[in-house]
């Protein structure tokens, strides 16, 4: 720690664990008077040419003044960090503050130069660039906006580093050296690259522990049997690509093997293996893992997967068990799973890892799956390899991580490998918390623009798993699962809706809208599926009733003739038992379906079967070349559309034969003969479903993705304002909190921060007495309303606490003296006056900063539709103009805003402009935790704020936003 001389005392919270570029990770710690011997022996192991470069002159060792000046920091002038891993350094980064003239300064000056010097056999991991990023946070935190650096024009690496930073700089040459000099303000584009940086990091961090070259099972049992021993079976049986050894400290040294695992080597320590061990799964008791882990460090183990139980789920003492769990992991630069994890699976044919609890590898597929409870991974690995019986598998499981008590490797690291895994298509997601969730909507955003992203969120209506120490939520559930849609995730509520739309999304293509066309050879059961639809917000057409006799030709020809027609976007099939002589083999129906849909791959399909488990299984098996015989040509009849009301549809009253049936809507399409069609293997497989309801609700889910995917193809803009003044607004929020840890403004200072944003609220101003309020509105100018103020009457018109256009002296006497003989004394409702606003529709503006779901903008109606019917609608802060646009009108009381039953429509766009301001306040400042605007009368022209609330707090943690860090659990 630093002596009593140093001028600030240590900065821990700028000790941070980053994941580097070739997936391991290093701590980022300030540097201090104890680090002399790491920093010296640190620097006999950089060459020659380094320090070279770093010194401009052949410098081979440091002197004691040397060690003395770059460990001894005032932590504001003169500020290092280093880069550790295993305790001992392996780069070091400084800055010093300096004045116009390039000599030591302090502060006013804002510009300081910078230096790195990083260890030769680290130099490529990206520990350069992780450490300008915090160095960089350091400096902007100290009022620094400027740094210097001086490097020699042969250093490229270093050079590299300061251009492809994304700041904004400026760079000169002379006397032989290049100067390059830069703002620290974070850019679009640096805020790209540091993102971009940490999807690369992350997701190379998560493919070393899901495709080791070796795996190390410890604590393997002797004899088969325990879940060591069963771990180690497991990745045996599965045909593990790479080198499988078995730990156990209980082996007699003559061992080499154990029971009943032939031609498994097996070791009493992984120190004693020969040869490099990318991921140990450890299944030792909980007191035994830290000797384990610190045998996994010193041996260069990438990564560990620990199943071991009794960390936080236990109880506080095993919380601090596995904080240090997570911290002794990190020393040594490793990722962990778990604790209390069921295990790892990579069903690639390069690799073939069961590193899981799983006794049968899933079949290969395209789906990823995340799960934190153990439990429910076993449900989900079962759903997804069984064929019939439920949905059906048409797809298996690329990979499968549960992370259990999820202290270091969470659903974030697994969806940046996903992000870019050509392996995976669909990314299935059971989450009982999110750590950081400003992190997670933004990488669901990006995830999401590229393949869909399923989640169920456990522990929904109470506090998460005790294994997992997140932020507590102060929004409703409703409230962030509209902020997840809004960031793309496929939000569900149950395991059976999340296999039902991951199947489904796995294997049919997107909808290109919400027309379905219905099909099958049941009457009721098409009925019952045009209902679900209507339910789903959908807009089926009438269902047509191919009769129980229909054949498999006839199937194939109804089912083309609805892929063809232009005015459908999906097709639901739903099939019975057939009553024909002979009836119809499941597999030739299966066969039909699939040749129809292959021949129109654009839309998707889904089946709805009842009592027909060989059909489902036929629909998910390997395509199929038989030739199949050719159908009769279908006939057109009139069709009609969905009626408006969302009643029934209207049902045909003439008999439908197997030779002429009818069509959805469109032309007349010839049906082509059912020629041989050769399928690649899980090619056009249909997915089938056990109830109407389910694959309705499955297509729905895939109709709202599609549209979001078009949506977010053109986001809009977060536009800027000329009048908005971020530095009054800055200075007034500074001098706010020096009063305390956290406020709600005074009206005046209130309205001055707004203000600043170009948000004018209507002053309003106290009326203790009749003769104040009298000269109130004399200041204020007539027509006034008198409001009370007390919380429990506020904003309670229907309680009689306001009274509007009060025109002269007289009636607002007579109006002050009813509020205070019916509602109480002046002294409890705070009586204040203010002049009248246009009228217009009443609505609410609020914008919070919550702990679990980050910034989130809110806006209803005011009184009972948001309040009584909890209609309000809510996006992510920052918001764009189209998402502002789309704000107003998702609300289900929207048309009182646009004219409805004749009334005039109100100003909408002077409305989304206040929404786009508020969010830019919230987002500019961070220290801005709540804003409350109500009422804000929405007039025909223009918008009136009649009350508001600002309440400040220091500001949040927001570390998707600042430099790369690892969460601290």
């Amino acid at each position: 720690m630093q002596t009593s001389s140093d001028r600030h005392e240590y900065p821990a919270h700028w000790e941070a664990d980053v994941v580097l570029r070739d997936g391991g990770t290093a701590r980022v710690r300030p540097i201090t008077v104890d680090d002399a011997e790491r920093l010296v022996s640190f620097y006999e192991q950089v060459s020659d040419e380094s320090k070279y470069y770093r010194f401009f002159a052949p410098y081979p060792r440091l002197s004691a003044k040397d060690v003395h000046r770059f460990t001894h920091h005032d932590f504001v002038d003169r500020v290092g960090l280093a880069a550790t891993v295993g305790g001992e350094f392996i780069a070091t980064v400084r800055y010093d503050r300096i004045g116009p003239d390039g000599a030591p300064a302090s502060s006013p000056a804002d510009e300081a130069e910078v230096a790195f010097l990083v260890q030769d056999a680290h130099q490529g991991r990206g520990i350069a660039s992780a450490l300008l990023e915090h160095i960089a946070a350091v400096a902007r935190e100290r009022g620094i906006r400027r740094f210097a650096a001086e490097v020699l024009p042969a250093n490229s690496k270093m050079i590299k580093v300061f251009t492809d930073a994304g700041y904004t700089q400026k760079r000169s040459f002379e006397d032989g050296v290049v100067r390059l000099e830069f703002g620290l303000e974070p850019t679009d584009r640096s805020l790209a690259v540091q993102q971009a940086r940490e999807q690369r990091a992350e997701a190379r961090s998560v493919q070393r522990l899901l495709a080791p070259g070796s795996v190390a099972v410890i604590g393997a049992g002797r004899t088969p049997g325990g879940v060591g021993r069963s771990l180690l079976d497991n990745i045996r049986d599965a045909g593990f690509t790479g080198r499988l050894y078995a730990v156990n400290k209980a082996l007699p040294p003559e061992r080499k093997e154990l029971d009943g695992a032939a031609g498994v080597p097996a070791h009493r320590s992984v120190r004693d293996i020969d040869g490099p061990v990318d991921l140990a799964v450890v299944a030792v008791p909980a007191d035994d893992v830290p000797e384990t882990v610190a045998e996994c460090g010193e041996h260069g183990v990438q990564g560990i997967v620990v199943v071991s139980a009794g960390y936080a789920e236990a109880g506080p003492d095993g919380r601090e068990r596995q904080r240090a769990l997570v911290r002794q992991a990190r020393s040594y630069g490793m990722r962990l799973i778990g604790p209390n994890a069921f295990g790892v699976i990579n069903t690639s044919p390069e690799v073939r890892l069961n590193a899981s609890l799983a006794p049968q590898m899933p079949r290969p597929g395209r789906i990823g799956l995340f799960a934190q409870s153990g439990a429910i991974g076993i449900a989900l690995l079962s759903r997804l390899h069984r064929r019939g019986g439920g949905v059906t598998g048409v797809t298996g499981v690329s990979t499968f991580v549960s992370s259990g008590n999820r202290a270091d490797v969470s659903g974030n690291d697994v969806m940046q490998y996903w992000y870019d895994d050509p392996d995976t298509d669909v990314a299935l997601m059971y989450l009982e918390s999110i750590g950081n969730p400003r992190k997670f909507t933004r990488l669901a955003r990006r995830t999401a623009a590229v393949k869909p992203l399923v989640v169920v969120q456990g522990a929904r209506h109470g506090s998460g798993p005790r294994g997992h120490a997140v932020r507590a939520t102060r929004l409703p559930h409703a409230t962030v699962s509209a902020l997840l849609r809004q960031a793309g995730v496929i939000r569900v509520d149950t395991i059976t809706e999340l296999v039902d739309a991951g199947l489904l999304l796995a294997r049919q293509p997107l909808p290109s809208g919400p027309r379905v066309a219905i099909l099958g050879n049941s009457e009721s059961l098409g009925l019952l599926t045009y209902d679900a639809c209507l339910a789903e917000g959908l807009r089926p057409h009438r269902p047509l009733d191919l009769t129980t006799g229909a054949s498999a030709a006839d199937f194939h020809a109804a089912l083309s003739r609805a892929l063809a027609d232009d005015t459908c976007d999906a097709v639901v099939v739903t099939a019975i038992p057939a009553l024909g002589e002979p009836p119809t083999d499941d597999a030739a129906l299966a066969g039909a379906l699939r040749s129809a849909a292959a021949a129109t791959p654009s839309k998707p399909v889904l089946v709805v079967h009842v009592e027909l488990g060989g059909l489902a299984e036929a629909l998910s098996a390997a395509a199929s070349t038989a030739p199949q015989p050719a159908p009769a040509r279908l006939e057109t009849q009139a069709t009609h559309p969905a009626p408006p009301d969302g009643g029934r549809p209207p049902t045909a009253t003439t008999p439908v034969t197997a030779s002429t049936r009818a069509t959805p809507p469109g032309p007349a399409v010839p049906a082509a003969p059912l020629t041989p069609v050769s399928l690649p293997e899980d090619a056009h497989l249909i997915p089938a479903y056990p109830a109407a309801e389910r694959a309705v609700r499955a297509l729905a889910h895939s109709v709202a993705y599609a549209q979001w995917r078009r949506d977010a193809a053109d986001p809009g803009k977060v536009p800027g304002y000329e009048d908005i003044d971020e530095r009054s607004a800055a200075a007034l929020i500074d001098a706010q909190l020096t009063r305390g840890e956290s406020l709600t403004l005074g009206t005046e200072e209130t309205r001055a921060l707004l203000g600043a944003y170009g948000i004018h609220v209507h002053r309003a101003l106290p009326a203790p007495t009749a003769d104040a309020a009298v000269e109130a509105a004399r200041t204020l100018g007539r027509p006034v309303a008198l409001k009370v103020t007390a919380p429990h009457l506020r904003h309670r018109a229907d309680l009689g606490g306001v009274r509007l256009d009060l025109a002269d002296e007289e009636q607002l006497r007579r109006a002050y003296a009813e509020l205070t003989d019916q509602l109480g004394t002046p002294e409890e409702l705070s009586p204040v006056v203010q002049r009248m606003a246009p009228r217009g529709v009443d609505t609410i503006v609020r914008a919070v900063i919550d702990p679990a779901a980050g910034a989130a903008l809110s806006f209803g109606l005011a009184g009972a539709p948001s309040q009584l019917l909890g209609d309000m609608a809510h996006r992510l802060i920052p918001v764009t103009d189209r998402e502002a646009d789309s704000l107003v009108r998702s609300i289900r009381t929207a048309p009182l805003l646009f004219g409805w039953r004749g009334s005039a429509p109100v100003d909408t766009p002077a409305l989304e402009e206040l929404l786009l301001r508020v969010s830019r306040l919230v987002d500019d400042h961070p220290e801005v935790v709540a804003v409350g605007l109500e009422p804000v009368v929405v007039a025909t022209h223009g918008v009136s704020v009649l009350s508001a609330s600002v309440r400040l707090a220091p500001p949040p943690a927001r570390d998707d936003l600042g430099p790369r860090t690892l969460p601290a659990y």
